[in-house]
């Protein structure tokens, strides 16, 4: 009895192993590459020039008011 029920459960994996790839296996997916294009950026000061003679004429009034 031992063997026939051995033999009954090989038989069922079997059977379900067969069922579960009937279909083939699926084919592998290929993905495109990213591509990443650089976009040139201008290379500025990261203070607007009006600040910076904004700042020389206060410190221009400043230094002239001392004396």
């Amino acid at each position: 009895m031992r063997t026939f029920t051995t033999l009954t459960a090989a038989a069922a994996i079997a059977v379900s192993g067969a069922a579960a790839t009937a279909g083939g296996l699926a084919p592998v997916a290929i993905e495109t590459p990213v591509v990443v294009v650089d976009t040139p950026t201008v290379s500025g000061g990261s203070v607007p020039a009006g600040y910076i003679v904004l700042g020389v004429l206060a410190a221009l009034v400043a230094a002239s008011g001392s004396f």
